[in-house]
Order: C-alpha cells, then sequence, then structure tokens
C-alpha cells in the first residue's frame, strides 16, 4: 500500500537529504500525529506541492506532530503540457465534484468558470468562501491521489475573460478544447500540443472547457471558437458537468502519455 502524503506547510524540502531529520507539524502534523495517530516505523510522504516529495519514516511523535527520518527525496518533472480544467460553476457541489475527480485523475489547473447558464453566482463575501472550498477541494484530492504537485485554483472568470484567455493559449502554441455535445469532432481527434522537453520551460497548455448544467450557449460557444477554440465530444451519452470534465482529463491524460 501506498504511504500517505502530507503538505508541507512551509515548503523548504528542496534542502533534505536521506538521512536528514523532519519535523511535519502544524495542521498536517496534528492531522498525522493525533488524528491518525501515526506511529514509529510507519511510511509517510510529505511533499511541497510543486513536484517534490519527500519519502519518510515516522521516528516519534513530538507537540503537534511527528519526527520523521528522510529516506528519499523524488522530484517529479513538470508536465510537459500543462493540462488546465475550465469548469463552469454549478449547482449543489457538482462543480466540486468536478474538480475533485479531476485533480485525482491529475488535472494541473483548476479555472472557475462564470458561464451564462451557471445558476450560481460568485459574488462578495461568496465569491471569497467558494475560492477558498475549491482550494480546500483540491488540496484534499491531492493527499487522496497521493500527488507531489497541488494544482492552483485561479480567480473566476467571466465568457469575455475566457474567450481572451483562450486567444492567448492558442497564440502560444497551445490548445483549447470545449466539450459540447453537438461538436462533430471526437475529442479522441484533437489535435494536443507537443509536450516540451524535461529540461525546457515554457510548456504549452492545453484548456478543458466544460458547461453548467443548463450547456453552453450559443453565444457563448461562438465567441470561444472564434478565439480559436475546438468543440469535441466526449462520445455518444451527454454527461453531467460534474462528470464531464474529469472524463475528458482522464483520455487525454491518456493521449499525453501520463498513464502509460
Amino acid at each position: 500500500m501506498s504511504a500517505p502524503v502530507f503538505l508541507a506547510d512551509g515548503g523548504g524540502l528542496d534542502a533534505l537529504a536521506p538521512g536528514d531529520a523532519y519535523v511535519l507539524d502544524g495542521t498536517e502534523g496534528r492531522h498525522a500525529g493525533v488524528v491518525q495517530r501515526r506511529g514509529p516505523g510507519e511510511r509517510v510522504d510529505v511533499v511541497d506541492g510543486a513536484g517534490t516529495r519527500v519519502r519518510c519514516v515516522v521516528e516519534s511523535p513530538v507537540p503537534d506532530g511527528l519526527r520523521l527520518r528522510v529516506t528519499e527525496v523524488v522530484r517529479e518533472p513538470a508536465p510537459g503540457v500543462v493540462l488546465t480544467l475550465v469548469q463552469a460553476l454549478a449547482k449543489g457541489d457538482r462543480d466540486e465534484l468536478a474538480v475533485e475527480a479531476a485533480v485525482e485523475v491529475g488535472v494541473d489547473a483548476v479555472v472557475p468558470w462564470q458561464a451564462e447558464r451557471s445558476i450560481v453566482v460568485w459574488r462578495g463575501q461568496r465569491a471569497a468562501k467558494s475560492h477558498a472550498r475549491w482550494v480546500a477541494t483540491v488540496r484534499a484530492a491531492v493527499k487522496q491521489a497521493r500527488r507531489a504537485s497541488l494544482p492552483p485554483v485561479e480567480q473566476a472568470v467571466t465568457t469575455r475573460q475566457l474567450a481572451a484567455r483562450t486567444g492567448e493559449v492558442v497564440a502560444a502554441g497551445g490548445a483549447v478544447v470545449v466539450l459540447h455535445e453537438e461538436a462533430s469532432t471526437p475529442l479522441a481527434g484533437v489535435p494536443l500540443p507537443a509536450p516540451a522537453e524535461p529540461d525546457q520551460g515554457g510548456a504549452a497548455e492545453l484548456l478543458v472547457v466544460v458547461g453548467p448544467e443548463g450547456g453552453i450557449s450559443d453565444a457563448e460557444l461562438d465567441a470561444l471558437t472564434e478565439a480559436g477554440a475546438v468543440p469535441a465530444r466526449l462520445g455518444p451519452h451527454v454527461l453531467r458537468t460534474s462528470t464531464a470534465g474529469p472524463v475528458a482529463v482522464a483520455l487525454l491524460s491518456e493521449r499525453l502519455g501520463r498513464w502509460a
């Protein structure tokens, strides 16, 4: 069984080496030591959210945490293509369910979208609280999936802002896919950006746009396609907004060679 993952609050994992001692404290330390009662000899991984994973063995409990001994430091490479989910705001918890599953299957970033037909509206204090809830959802999903990278949750965008972002992504060599039930192009046939080499920066971005319960309006689809987006269908069935994004991310991850 894989070791549980805990997120280092202060970072600083890059300087560690095998044999070093590390104290996991703060919220994560209390959860590991007090709530989960991890004991001496158990394996745990500590990650910094930026690709560094420190494999450790528990030595002893300390106040509000655990004293660990480092056994290995792994630096996972940055993705060759940055896979971003643009998820329309949806009622209930369907948008959060989509974000949670997408992070578990490997998405690299999340963008909330205030779509025309979104019943939910992020405004004022609600916007800040809802954004914080998405951030917490992403953190929990990263730990569940044992990931070393923490996908950022950007601020919510309007359709106009999303169209502008689409133009920028396409101009930079990336691609934007809008999931739409009436599209003629299957997701498997959409051209993908070429992955960047591990030692090169500036990986291209691949945006996957998912609409709300009521679907993407014609005006929104026109604005995005005019900016360079490609409408694509997932398959013969119409999926919920909570399902479409994670399924698309999984299929695209396979095409990008992430699951090889």
